[in-house]
């Protein structure tokens, strides 16, 4: 379905688990050039049944993940339909939605990405392109990050495009070939002891400068095996949990001496993975509010300019590609590089399910 412009919702729900990410999007593409205006966008939060259920679910059998499955698709089709009902969204060409990612485990051929199901079109009464990662893994990749193509196609003045969500991500140029890879988990781990602490998160980073950076542990967590692999590599939250708490939970310190030390690892194995130090650095994500965290970046990154958009974009960056990864999927064209992920060949990803 090849033409000029194109009307569409993005759906994002990242590791962080702030909520279902939607943005209404209208994408014209001319003389091979695109340009993209988010309409409207909102965040709708998971209630405290949801988050429990999603935090836990890396452990659930299998019996109980397709029923988890079954059950996050009637969820995320409400949440849709709410949506488009609410701003009598009408005309579109589609619904992109990434659904939530649950297992992630390339090295084995396996990615899970929950509120895929084919019945998510009947139920919506749109058509929808998603579940984006399951070829690119069949294909010998990591399934990940996806989003580096349209830091290409629509960020492509910036050297660095950076990502700060559960998991920090880098995208950039290098030898004629766009890379990247996950760097590190970022709010995965921060939210993880804010909750702990009575917060949904730790605003600004307040709680994180307040602590004392605790030098054997920074030492222990930048010695992980992860840092030393070359891309392309992906981080799932098993990382998280059977690796990186365990590390820290070893040490018997202040949750607020525990955020400091984290913090300042996520800047440290950020200024490590970019090779060149004197460049431009594009931050969106969640982390990028977190100012302490990119006070320690620019501490690390001294002649790095950083740039950190209008809020729309910041927060609304990964349902804005993977808008565009589904209206690539509508015109069948690469929408996944084998440069980034380490698949066998570029390929035009994910599965369309008609109304």
């Amino acid at each position: 379905m090849k033409k000029e412009h194109y009307h569409v919702i993005g759906v994002m729900s990242g590791t962080s688990l702030d909520g279902v990410d939607l943005a209404q999007i209208q994408f014209t593409i001319k003389n091979d050039q695109w340009n993209f205006k988010i309409i409207r966008c909102e965040t709708i939060p998971y209630n405290y049944s949801w988050l429990s259920i999603l935090k836990n679910a890396v452990t659930f059998s299998k019996d109980a993940l397709q029923e988890l499955n079954h059950d996050y698709t009637l969820l995320l089709s409400s949440i849709i339909n709410e949506f488009i009902n609410k701003y009598q969204i009408k005309d579109l060409d589609a619904v992109c939605s990434h659904g939530h990612t649950i297992l992630h485990q390339p090295q084995i051929g396996y990615t899970l990405q929950i509120g895929n199901l084919p019945e998510i079109a009947k139920l919506i009464q749109q058509t929808v392109v998603c579940d984006f990662r399951v070829q690119d893994v069949e294909l010998g990749g990591q399934g990940a990050p996806l989003v580096p193509i349209g830091d290409q196609i629509l960020f492509s003045e910036y050297n660095y495009c950076l990502n700060l969500g559960g998991f920090s991500n880098v995208s950039f140029e290098e030898n004629g070939n766009r890379i990247a890879f996950d760097i590190s988990p970022v709010n995965t781990i921060l939210n993880y002891y804010a909750n702990q602490m009575g917060m949904d998160y730790d605003n600004k980073g307040e709680v994180s400068s307040t602590g004392k950076t605790n030098t054997e542990l920074l030492h222990e967590l930048n010695g992980l095996d992860f840092y030393q692999q070359k891309h392309p590599k992906s981080l799932g939250f098993e990382f998280v949990k059977e690796i990186v708490l365990p590390i820290i939970e070893s040490y018997k310190i202040d949750i607020k001496d525990k955020l400091a030390t984290f913090t300042e690892h996520i800047a440290v194995q950020i200024a490590l993975a970019l090779p060149n130090k004197n460049s431009s650095l594009f931050i969106t994500g969640g982390g990028a509010y977190n100012d302490y965290l990119i006070e320690r970046i620019k501490c690390y990154l001294p002649d790095m300019k950083i740039i950190i958009p209008e809020a729309t974009i910041l927060e609304y960056k990964e349902a804005l590609i993977f808008a565009l990864l589904g209206v690539l999927k509508l015109r069948d064209e690469v929408n996944v590089l084998g440069s980034v992920t380490g698949a066998k060949r570029n390929h035009s990803s994910g599965f369309v399910y008609l109304k």
